[in-house]
Order: structure tokens, then C-alpha cells, then sequence
């Protein structure tokens, strides 16, 4: 069920970190239902669920097909001018583009284009400008081919709908605090949403190392234990 266990010591306190395998998740899967039913003969009392955006975001229909994507001369423009970012391909590419345009609207994605092009052009290059004008949901996109699990491969999947109401919604039937992380390999780790409970600069240095992977695991859930 569970497909690794890793430790971790945060403040000379360890933690076990159990990842939960499941199917492939669709939207017509409900991340409370999928928690309940693969965790209920591992979870203890005390544990933490993590969730992770990607496929949270999926049960919620937000993995658009490329083939879905109608390309507005905006966003054809705007991506050439959109920075590489560190974790990833971000907006860098028309399709996802287009979807922070459908996702925020046109005039907030133009207002942090040339904000950020400014910035860069003062020397701020970097500093992530763009991203944080243009809000959470449109930094949350992740572009096509950045998935490794079909069909989702050539998709662009938008960031979840209420991280904080869905992570609630899971403590407030099963019991247990729960958050939902955008987590990748090469260091990108934040808590997007979590249950009242939650301590999102505890879960930021607990998941940091991403135990859960980034391939084909097939592994959005993961439990936190203290030992």
C-alpha cells in the first residue's frame, strides 16, 4: 500500500514519512474519499496527512488537455517574456499561459507582464515579480509534459480550487490536521492550504525533501508520524 517510509529529524525530533500509493486519480474521484479509503488501515492518531496539489487539483477537473487549449494572441505574446523559473516551466509556454489568462483574467496577467518586465529592466531579475502580481492560482500552473503519468502528460493542470476548505473538510471527518503541498525534486516546497490546526513552517521543512517523488509513484498522499 504504502510504497517507501523515510525519516527525517526536525528540531531533534524524528518523523516518519509514509507515502500512500493510489490509482490513478480522475474527476470523478473525491480526495476525501481517496483519503479515507487508503489510509484507513495505516493512519494513527497523531498523524498528519499531506496532499499533494497536482492530483487534488485533478479530482477537481482542472487537468485542461493541450488539445483543449484555444491560444489568444495575448498569451502567444506574454510567454515569451515570462522568465524561466527555478522549479519548473511555469507560464513559459503558450498553453500555460493561456490558462493563467482563463484562470485570473487578461488584465491582471498583462499588469504583472509589464510590471515584471520593468522590474527586470531595474534590475530585479529573479526576484519573481511576475508571479507573485499575477497571484497564487496562476504560479500554481504547472505546463504540459511536466507529468510523468498518463494522460496527464499533455495537460496543463491549473492549482486546486480552496486548498484551505478541502484540507479542513478531510480533518473536520477523518480527525486529522491535513494540508495540501506543491512540492517538486529540486527544492520548491509550500504549504498552498491546510486545516486549523496545521504549522506550515513545520510542513515546509518536513516535506522539503519530497518523499513522496515526482515520477510515476502514484503516491499523493503521504502520512507524517512523530516517532
Amino acid at each position: 500500500m504504502n510504497q517507501k517510509s523515510e525519516v527525517i529529524e526536525i528540531n531533534k525530533r524524528q518523523y516518519l514519512r509514509i507515502p500512500i500509493k493510489t490509482k490513478i486519480l480522475t474527476p470523478e474521484d473525491d480526495m476525501l474519499e481517496i483519503v479515507r479509503e487508503s489510509t484507513g488501515n495505516i493512519i494513527e492518531a497523531g498523524d498528519i496527512i499531506s496532499i499533494s496539489e497536482s492530483p487534488l487539483a485533478i479530482t477537481q477537473g482542472r487537468a485542461i488537455p493541450v488539445a483543449d487549449i484555444k491560444i489568444g494572441f495575448l498569451a502567444n505574446i506574454l510567454w515569451r517574456f515570462v522568465s524561466k523559473v527555478k522549479y519548473g516551466i511555469g507560464l513559459r509556454a503558450p498553453t500555460s499561459m493561456q490558462c493563467a489568462i482563463d484562470e485570473v483574467g487578461a488584465g491582471r496577467i498583462l499588469f504583472a507582464a509589464v510590471v515584471g518586465g520593468l522590474a527586470r529592466l531595474a534590475g530585479r531579475r529573479g526576484k519573481g515579480d511576475f508571479y507573485r502580481l499575477a497571484g497564487k492560482q496562476a504560479a500554481l500552473i504547472d505546463a504540459a509534459h511536466t507529468s510523468p503519468v498518463p494522460p496527464y502528460e499533455s495537460c496543463v493542470i491549473k492549482g486546486p480550487k480552496d486548498p484551505e476548505k478541502v484540507a479542513q473538510k478531510i480533518k473536520d471527518n477523518l480527525g486529522f490536521e491535513c494540508a495540501v503541498m506543491d512540492i517538486n525534486d529540486i527544492g520548491g516546497c509550500w504549504m498552498i492550504g491546510g486545516s486549523d490546526g496545521i504549522d506550515k513552517a513545520f510542513m515546509e521543512k518536513v516535506m522539503k525533501d519530497n518523499p513522496q517523488g515526482q515520477g510515476d509513484e502514484l503516491t499523493p498522499i503521504c502520512l507524517i508520524r512523530e516517532q
